[in-house]
């Protein structure tokens, strides 16, 4: 026997469960470190639209390889990895043209499938753990999946070299954005954020000027803080204030890059959209290269977990790890095996 967490929709849990062990082509791993993400927290308060309760969480993970099932040859026992969570079908159109987080029968390790790392042991698909480098430490290569997410954004946008940006939220993963902007030569970089606890941070972690999110003149602000309209803008909340706000700011001519999960539909102005030649391009994941890049990354400090990991606590405290996830107080939250150093 083993503890999982489970997300009810009455709160989280922690409960005893069977050890799974590996099938053909699987490896069974030893939680060591794993994530509470934004996307847990929003689906524990009913804000996901694809991830409902109940379901066994986590997908930012750091684990060891204890067992391998028949077939696998790519890891072995005793090594580290993290999980690169998208479950492919590898057969269809999408897999066949290298796009596996695009699949068409896609599932997701953690946000609905029948397991999640954030247990003491999980199987997996030894096709979807990435080796964790020796240089990174287990809470740092916690960081290799939630890094993934802006270096993918940032790759379908054509980069950002040279370029005026703009970033709209700077929760985990738009602070992260704003990070991999910096590193890859970003002219200039604008942030919003709706409290100011959140503009102070942006302007820590790098950024030129952060913006009040809920004024009336949000968008005129980011842009004259520019001082043009914005190349690219990444919007890391999707919600209907902030599809506004990104179309603004990009005006005209520019890439909106919709990188946060849409808690529910938006509506454009289509005669903006068509008349000043703007384009809204989704980002979905990420893809093999993105975790490569993730590490390069975290290898060169660029992204360091002193700056980002801010609690963390013992498996048996996944309710209180969710909770300090939700505070606003926090970046990153982890939860680990035993108990917190």
């Amino acid at each position: 026997m083993m503890l999982r967490v489970v997300v009810q929709p009455d709160g989280v849990r922690v409960i005893e469960a069977e050890t799974p062990q590996p099938g053909p082509g699987e490896a069974q791993l030893r939680m060591v470190v794993a994530g509470v993400c934004g996307s847990d927290t929003h689906a524990l308060r009913g804000r996901h639209p694809n991830v409902h309760p109940p379901y066994a969480p986590g997908h930012e993970v750091v684990g060891v390889v204890t067992a391998v099932g028949p077939g696998v040859t790519t890891v072995r026992a005793g090594q580290r990895a993290t999980v690169e969570p998208d479950l492919p079908c590898w057969e269809c159109k999408q897999c066949r043209a290298g796009r596996q987080n695009l699949c068409e029968r896609l599932g997701f390790f953690g946000c609905g499938s029948a397991q999640g790392a954030m247990a003491e042991t999980f199987t997996i698909d030894a096709r979807r753990l990435h080796l964790v480098p020796d240089e990174l430490d287990d809470v740092t290569a916690a960081l290799i999946e939630p890094l993934s997410t802006p270096v993918h954004a940032i790759r379908l946008a054509g980069g950002v070299r040279d370029r005026a940006v703009a970033i709209l939220g700077v929760g985990t993963i738009g602070l992260l954005t704003l990070k991999v902007a910096r590193a890859q030569g970003a002219r200039r970089i604008v942030a919003t954020a709706r409290s100011a606890r959140s503009r102070e941070r942006a302007l820590a972690f790098g950024a030129d000027a952060a913006v009040d999110a809920t004024a009336a003149d949000a968008a005129d602000r980011v842009r004259a803080e520019l001082g043009e309209s914005a190349d690219v803008v990444f919007d890391c909340v999707a919600e209907q204030s902030t599809t506004t706000q990104a179309l603004a700011i990009a005006d005209k001519g520019g890439t909106v890059v919709v990188v946060g999960v849409p808690a529910g539909e938006v509506t454009v102005p289509l005669a903006l959209l068509q008349d000043s030649q703007l384009r809204i391009q989704g980002s979905a994941t990420y893809l093999p290269e993105d975790f490569a890049d993730a590490m390069a990354l975290l290898r060169d400090g660029v992204v360091t977990a002193a700056d980002f990991v801010t609690g963390i606590r013992p498996l048996r405290e996944a309710a209180a790890a969710f909770a300090d996830a939700e505070s606003g107080a926090h970046i990153k939250v982890l939860v680990k095996s035993g108990s917190p150093d």
